[in-house]
């Protein structure tokens, strides 16, 4: 079974909600702008690959993984989590993405379960010691899923160890608005994105503050971005693109003018 990247903890955050606006692109019946780019996430077909899993029972090993969402658990994602080939994980492109997987062509196989939903939250490295077809499963250009314990266990047998397994990217389905956790300093600004809707994933992000004009953020690593500038005691926005859908996203003042790091910040919509 690979072994997963873990990358950090990350300390107590609060949710603000309800006191700032949020809006998208192109007038909407809520009163805000939504961008016509795309008609939203559309599942894809389904595939072969293979699957592993990692940890234990608790699946406390996947807090802290490459995706920087840190405790996956308070975070929302829970135990329904996976690890991806850095084929698929696509250096943090990939984070956030939602799969279907069904356990096929195993005596490992649990009966009547049809698949399990999952969401990518860390990397599988790859391992050139071992064949591609022996101990490097997550090698490229491999597609690989090295799921959570329990996410594992409600598809197949854990003694398995490696099953073949079919599956499918789906539409992420998630309760309230994108979250965007604070990291950095007074002079450098570094946000995890949290809670992402329908493709799940973030091509692009730029900050605004009350005082400056919107800024590129540049992507750091996982599911994170930094701006190099001073934006202190500003309100802040945010404008996000999806990496799959290419639809985008502009969050008005989500962030109020006494932010600061260690805080998480959620906006009311999302992506769909």
């Amino acid at each position: 079974m690979a072994n997963c990247c873990l990358h950090g903890s990350w300390i107590l955050s609060c949710l603000l909600s309800g006191m700032w606006s949020f809006a998208i692109l192109a007038r909407s019946s809520a009163g805000g702008y939504y961008a016509p780019a795309s008609a939203g996430f559309k599942p894809t077909t389904w595939a072969l690959a293979h699957a592993t899993f990692y940890g234990d029972e608790s699946a406390s090993s996947t807090t802290g993984g490459a995706c920087g969402y840190g405790n996956v658990f308070s975070n929302g994602y829970g135990t329904s989590t996976v690890a991806l080939s850095s084929t698929m994980f696509k250096d943090g492109y990939g984070c956030g993405t939602c799969y279907q997987i069904k356990c096929v062509q195993s005596n490992a196989c649990i009966k009547g379960v049809p698949f399990t939903t999952v969401t990518a939250t860390n990397l599988c490295p790859p391992n050139y010691s071992q064949d591609s077809n022996n101990g490097g499963w997550c090698n490229p250009p491999r597609v690989h899923f090295d799921m959570s314990k329990p996410a594992f266990m409600k598809i197949a047998q854990w003694k398995a160890g490696i099953i073949p397994v079919m599956y499918r990217r789906v539409l992420c389905v998630r309760t309230g608005g994108i979250r965007f956790q604070f990291q950095g300093n007074g002079y450098w600004l570094l946000v995890y994105v949290m809670n992402v809707g329908g493709g799940g994933d973030i091509a692009t992000m730029w900050v605004k503050g009350t005082k400056t004009g919107w800024m590129s953020m540049s992507h750091n690593w996982g599911a994170s971005y930094q701006a190099f500038a001073s934006l202190g005691g500003q309100a802040l926005s945010f404008k996000l693109t999806s990496y799959t859908t290419r639809q985008i996203i502009v969050a008005y003042n989500v962030a109020p003018s006494n932010w600061r790091a260690g805080m998480t910040y959620q906006a009311n919509v999302n992506f769909k």
